[in-house]
């Protein structure tokens, strides 16, 4: 197992991130690596101090979350996600690679996007029993070894298109010049209407919608770190055509428009 020290891609506002809250990734099993991107563990001592809200823009994972009283499946959300975090805590988590989360579902994860659903919904388990087994561990290590053990014992067999997935997730985060869906078609040699059934059954949103997430990202990434930026050429490089489109985008998916989120990171707010 590694561990690192590490601030989720897509965060919002990170200059705002508090010290007393750790967040570390974890590599789980080579046995588990075909479906599995990582663990990940939050934990926080906020007693007496106000509380912290951390919020992470959406990604095209699916997430089973281990927290008290509240473990559940989450599937791709189309808004960003907040969590309040107060007194003393910690949540661990599960994060399964695009697509790779269907083979357990065994429906279109569509049927998945902005729900969460409690884990014996999908797999036969005391999910209280496993809760309370994994928060009990104070050792990440300890932790890391149970969540290995469950899942180790459900793996279903690998299926090449969860493969073929990864590689155009990956090519969008690479490349910045893929801003369209066609642009993908051509790079993969997919039809169009094909690669938008696969992304439907197995990752739960559009290739569009994984494209602007993934530049959106790029575009708070760059406004939070107080460098000048020209908002018309940035809509452009982003596959916008115009700068009103991209406000609205950006808005709906964090909150405040992109002149506010950079006043708020240039504020430190």
């Amino acid at each position: 197992m590694t561990a690192t020290n590490w601030k989720p891609k897509g965060i919002l506002n990170p200059q705002t991130s508090e010290d007393n809250v750790q967040l570390t990734r974890h590599t789980p099993a080579p046995a588990l690596t075909f479906f599995i991107e990582r663990y990940w563990l939050i934990r926080w001592d906020r007693r007496g101090q106000p509380p912290y809200q951390a919020a992470t823009l959406p990604q095209p994972y699916v997430n089973l979350v281990f927290e008290p009283n509240n473990s559940r499946i989450y599937g791709v959300a189309s808004h960003k996600y907040t969590n309040l975090l107060q007194d003393k805590g910690q949540v661990f988590g599960i994060k399964f690679k695009p697509g790779a989360f269907y083979p357990f579902l065994k429906s279109p994860l569509a049927t998945l996007t902005n729900r969460a659903i409690p884990l014996e919904e999908v797999f036969a388990v005391d999910s209280q029993a496993l809760e309370t087994a994994i928060l009990a561990l104070e050792d990440p290590s300890a932790m890391i070894a149970l969540a290995d053990d469950f899942l180790r014992t459900r793996l279903p067999p690998p299926d090449d298109t969860i493969t073929l997935i990864q590689q155009i997730v990956d090519r969008i985060i690479a490349d910045r010049t893929i801003t369209k869906v066609e642009d993908l078609a051509m790079h993969f040699a997919i039809n169009k209407r094909t690669l938008q059934r696969i992304f439907h059954q197995y990752v739960g949103v559009t290739p569009k919608w994984v494209i602007k997430r993934y530049r959106l990202h790029e575009a708070a990434e760059q406004l939070a770190s107080n460098t000048p930026v020209s908002l018309p050429a940035m809509a452009l490089d982003l596959g916008y055509f115009d700068q009103a489109h991209f406000t609205k985008d950006f808005k709906a998916m964090v909150g405040v428009s992109p002149l506010q989120y950079a006043k708020q990171a240039e504020l430190g707010v």
